[in-house]
């Protein structure tokens, strides 16, 4: 063992002594020489790296803040109506026997003295309304006013306490790809949130010639949700969840909301004028899929479209700066104005871009009854007074003239198969039903000498 040792030292030695004798001796050093014909250039750029530092790190979308802000003050809101139905045989002879129909939905407080927003559809036909707050505490509330045609209705409560409210946000600055939260009461289950982005704006649910102006988003919105809440991340209202698209009646992706800006106007509407004052440019539009923007085919006599420097075949691509791609987008930029303001329009005329300010007008609501070929409007405080009657529609116009030459302008409907006419909007649709189903029908109308008839259609 000691003579493998020493064998084993001697040759770890000799190995050493060869290497220190190669490299002093025999290893001669290599020189590497580097040739370039052209020097090497720098530039300065204004590239910045995405990423600064591979240790950047970026917090999610919170949602907290603007729940807390919101939850307290979407309400519950319940509507019980009254009706009456036969279901036997003593039901029949005894008149019926009333029974209560519920509906349920959401709303929200605007103000610290209790108005509150919701959907036409939540409050339609109730006898009475229960308004619930997040803290379970109930009242019954007052219809203020509603909108049909933009699904809003407005409700006040009586609270001997500030409650809590959200305030308006200017829809028109919400962009497409925005993160916001839908707060309601699907289910019946209070202060439910949900997150989304908005999916679309300007959004036409019936084809381009509807009216509808919604947001779309993809919150999940269910039966219930209803009149409550859209809000963006600062917990501010950009619109009142209305609508969603399903084929079963519950969200399968994509939900609608009336804009904030239509929704605050419609309000400020009912609380100064008692009803929504609709303002136009005064204009027959031509709908057209292959044209982005809106064509005006005719200039209504009553627009002031004409003097401001607007004329037929331009193409309507911009109000007050917002971007016009089709009807309803415009429908929604003039919902929200009222007659008397005015409006920077850009039209496209020919290659060029023409921008003239144009005073928005009333729209003037036409009653007509297509089966009867009449049009009608309502009554006059000095026509109640004259003929003491207390409502009825005035006939001011008509398609056809009789064979002997007779007209029934002038004549005022007072009641149609014995149903009292209050307004004009009542008889088109009523006269038009009972025609199309082929029903005799008694007309009783007062002519302009103040004679009173009867007279039969069939």
């Amino acid at each position: 063992m000691k003579k493998f040792f020493s064998f084993l030292s001697m040759a770890i030695l000799g190995g050493a002594i060869a290497l220190i004798g190669y490299k002093s001796f025999l290893e001669q050093p290599v020189v590497i020489e580097e040739k370039s014909d052209q020097p090497i250039q720098t530039f300065q750029t204004n590239f910045k790296p995405a990423f600064e530092s591979t240790s950047a790190t970026y917090a999610p979308t919170d949602f907290t803040a603007a729940a807390e802000k919101t939850v307290h003050a979407v309400v519950h809101v319940k509507n019980t109506a009254v009706k009456t139905g036969i279901n036997s045989w003593s039901d029949l002879f005894n008149g019926g026997r009333e029974y209560k129909q519920i509906g349920t939905g959401s709303g929200v407080i605007i103000s610290a003295d209790g108005y509150i927003v919701t959907n036409n559809h939540v409050i339609a036909n109730a006898t009475s309304l229960e308004i619930t707050l997040n803290n379970k505490k109930k009242y019954e509330a007052e219809l203020i006013g509603t909108d049909a045609k933009n699904d809003i209705a407005l409700l006040k409560i009586e609270s001997d306490d500030n409650l809590p409210f959200i305030p308006f946000s200017d829809s028109d600055n919400l962009k497409i790809g925005e993160w916001v939260l839908a707060v309601g009461n699907p289910y019946n289950l209070t202060s439910t949130v949900t997150a989304g982005i908005v999916s679309a704006k300007g959004r036409d649910l019936q084809g381009n010639r509807a009216t509808d102006s919604f947001i779309q988003t993809d919150a999940a919105v269910n039966p219930g949700n209803s009149g409550g809440a859209l809000v963006n991340t600062r917990g501010e209202l950009v619109g009142i969840n209305t609508a969603i698209s399903s084929k079963t009646g519950s969200y399968v992706g994509y939900s609608f909301a009336v804009p904030s800006n239509i929704t605050r106007k419609i309000v400020d509407d009912i609380l100064e004028f008692g009803k929504v004052q609709e303002a136009i440019i005064g204009f027959i539009p031509d709908i057209r899929d292959d044209v982005e923007g809106v064509i005006i085919k005719e200039i209504s006599e009553e627009s002031n479209a004409g003097e401001a420097g607007l004329k037929a075949g331009d193409v309507i691509v911009k109000i007050n700066n917002v971007k016009i791609s089709k009807f309803s987008e415009l429908s929604g930029q003039l919902t929200a104005k009222r007659p008397g303001e005015s409006v920077d329009v850009t039209v496209k005329r020919g290659d060029d871009l023409v921008t003239r300010s144009v005073e928005l007008v009333k729209r003037i609501e036409r009653f007509i009854s297509r089966a009867f070929q009449i049009e009608l409007k309502d009554i006059t405080k000095e026509d109640r007074k004259e003929y003491d009657i207390s409502g009825g529609a005035k006939i001011i116009r008509e398609g056809s003239t009789a064979e002997d030459g007779s007209s029934l302008i002038g004549y005022i409907i007072t009641r149609i198969n014995n149903k009292k006419i209050q307004s004009a909007s009542e008889v088109p649709s009523l006269l038009d039903n009972l025609s199309r189903r082929g029903n005799r029908i008694k007309v009783e109308m007062i002519s302009p000498d103040g004679e009173k008839g009867n007279y039969f259609f069939r």
